[in-house]
């Protein structure tokens, strides 16, 4: 990939399913309003808990490079 340029840009994603679906969910989310992505790079994972002790949403940070595009 000689002679490119990428921009690394933070997302967060949710799902109330699981980790992956999260990181699916930010990844697809951010696809939809930038050309060309590359890598996405899981940084944290959290999760919210309800007073009874469930799991009520998975939490992912993205770091998630794309190509910048010449055209």
């Amino acid at each position: 990939m000689p002679n490119s340029a990428y921009k690394i840009i933070d997302l967060i994603g949710s799902s109330d399913q699981s980790w992956e679906q999260a990181v699916k969910n930010a990844v697809e989310t951010a696809s939809e309003s930038i050309k060309h992505p590359r890598v996405a790079e899981v940084k944290e994972m959290d999760c919210t808990i309800d007073e009874n002790g469930h799991v009520t949403a998975y939490r992912c940070k993205v770091s998630l490079s794309f190509k910048y595009d010449r055209s």
